[in-house]
């Protein structure tokens, strides 16, 4: 059962920025939650190089409509070059959270 909700991952470094970031989607209203995973090592090639960093990603719970300007935001205050925003679709979930992230997203 797929719904019009949507989980998206963002990479960014660790620290303030990235708890300014998490802040900023939700008193937006863009997203209904974003969560902050630590410890993540990402290996990746940038300009040609293989590069190794330690990241955090965003997980943010929010509505496929709000997907543009999600990103639209993300990218004009990411401290990257080029931030990954990666959107995935909800396929299932409890019940009552998924009403509460209708809810919470207007």
């Amino acid at each position: 059962m797929a719904t019009s909700l949507r989980v998206v991952l963002v990479t960014a470094p660790r620290g303030r920025r990235t708890e300014a970031l998490a802040r900023g989607i939700i008193e937006t209203g863009l997203a209904a939650c974003v969560n902050i995973l630590p410890g993540v090592v990402s290996h990746y090639l940038w300009k040609g190089k293989p590069c190794r960093d330690s990241e955090c990603i965003l997980i943010i719970k929010t509505r496929a409509s709000k997907l543009k300007a999600l990103e639209r935001w993300i990218v004009s205050r990411h401290p990257y070059a080029l931030p990954e925003v990666i959107a995935l679709p909800v396929v299932a979930g409890s019940k009552n959270y998924l009403a509460w992230l209708r809810e919470s997203v207007r």
